[in-house]
């Protein structure tokens, strides 16, 4: 930011110095309101931005002291430089202590006051700046902005209302794409830890070599390239939260390493003698049934039992469609905002399509298929033609049912005909199959080898 940015108020008793501090300062391109006395001082600061108050340290009615504690109450994103004789020095320092940022003494030095101004003014507007961006956070991640009106969504909303600001750790459970770190997000930003950090974590994207540094962090030659001490993410979430997706592909090594941390709330570093005190949140999510991976021995039963105090189960975009039209609504105004382009809408023949098909993929299949149409689109108008060709015949899956019935096909048949369909929309991703399907992975693979089975006779 330039000085042009910037708006500094003069708050002085004696005509002649806030004239002579105005020019000064306007000659220096910042923008100059003056207040005759404090009172005024406070009635201006209640009507404009002003980053810094400039203030005499000795005025008549209401002093500069007490303008100082006024302005630090009711206006913290101020930064507010003292101006004193030298013979009040002392008073100056005291006023440093209770929030002033500097104070400049009489006769002020003309590069004094603008190396003393410009800091007050960057330093105040980055604080500003921090403190919009996390009130925009807060906001983006407040639980009534995960966009859902069915059944299954509001039983949602009502859990992350209601846990979001206990201390116990929470699993995330759900299919790929159903949105688990935003709702994790949801939960910290709406949960008195959120002025600290919240740090993700992919299990599966880092390798298992170096899953053990990033979490827990590693001194000094521990191991070959560890050239200084390193914090791991446990302690970057300190007073935070940690959220740990994709929980169930943490190596089983690890897994008694994060046991000791949750349970023990104690870390130590890779190559270290001694424990780190930790207090950091643990919100685990997975896409696969850990109770199952806990009976496969893949998964350990104690640490399962740890994470999962309270789990919130994410529900699939196919047993929520009446949020498919508010969720495209959303999604092609964010897209069509980020191109620059003006949309009217999604056609009803187009809707239609998309609230038919079976979306494997969830939300963040969704997503991609509103900003490819969103690309592709030459109107003002979302239409059939800018939809993947997998989602334009989706209305032809629903004729298998008429034409069996015309033909009279026994059940197991059309059973077979809808399996096929199924694991193609799937790519032939057979868990994903399974689960639109509503049957185990077991019971899949015995189906599809029945089905081979018949074609060999």
């Amino acid at each position: 930011m330039s000085p042009e940015d910037y708006s500094i108020l003069v708050v002085d008793d004696d005509p002649e110095m806030r004239d002579l501090l105005k020019d000064v300062l306007e000659d220096n391109n910042y923008t100059v309101t003056l207040a005759h006395h404090g009172q005024e001082a406070l009635d201006r600061l209640g009507g404009d931005e002003s980053l810094v108050v400039l203030t005499d340290l000795r005025m008549k009615g209401l002093g500069g002291m007490e303008l100082l504690h006024q302005i630090v109450r009711q206006f913290p994103g101020c930064n507010i430089i003292m101006m004193t004789g030298f013979g009040t020095v002392e008073t100056a320092v005291e006023a440093m202590k209770q929030g002033a940022f500097d104070y400049l003494t009489k006769p002020i030095k003309t590069d004094e006051l603008l190396v003393t101004v410009e800091k007050a003014a960057r330093e105040a507007a980055l604080r500003r700046e921090v403190a919009r961006l996390r009130l925009q956070i807060h906001r983006e991640y407040a639980f009534d902005q995960i966009l859902g009106k069915s059944k299954p969504m509001r039983a949602v909303f009502d859990l992350i209302r209601r846990v979001a600001d206990s201390k116990v750790n929470i699993l995330i459970t759900g299919e790929s794409g159903t949105g688990k770190e935003l709702v994790a997000k949801a939960l910290h930003f709406n949960s008195g830890r959120r002025e600290a950090p919240f740090i993700p974590v992919n299990c599966a994207a880092i390798p298992e070599t170096l899953l053990e540094s990033e979490l827990f962090g590693h001194v000094k030659g521990a191991f070959t390239d560890a050239k200084s001490d390193k914090r791991g993410l446990f302690e970057e979430a300190q007073k935070g939260t940690l959220f740990l997706d994709e929980i169930s592909e943490m190596p089983m090594m690890l897994q008694a390493k994060l046991l000791r941390a949750v349970q023990e709330h104690e870390i130590r570093r890779v190559g270290a003698t001694r424990s780190i005190s930790v207090d950091a949140r643990i919100i685990a999510a997975t896409n696969v049934v850990l109770v199952e991976e806990v009976k496969a021995k893949r998964f350990r039963e104690d640490l399962f039992y740890r994470l999962n105090v309270l789990e919130i189960c994410l529900p699939p975009l196919r047993e929520r469609k009446e949020d498919i039209p508010l969720l495209c609504e959303m999604l092609l105004q964010k897209s069509a905002a980020a191109r620059e382009k003006h949309f009217k809408g999604i056609r009803e023949s187009a809707l239609g399509l998309l609230i038919d098909y079976s979306w494997p993929g969830n939300v963040r299949e969704l997503e991609n298929v509103i900003e490819r149409a969103v690309l592709l689109a030459q109107g003002d108008w979302v239409t059939p033609e800018e939809l993947p060709q997998a989602i334009r015949e989706v209305r032809g899956d629903h004729q298998i049912i008429e034409e069996s019935v015309e033909r009279l096909l026994p059940l197991n048949e059309l059973e077979q005909v809808y399996i096929q369909r199924v694991l193609e929309k799937t790519g032939g991703n057979k868990y994903q199959a399974a689960q639109v399907l509503g049957i185990d992975r077991k019971t899949l693979y015995r189906k599809l080898g029945d089905m081979g089975e018949k074609r060999n006779e």
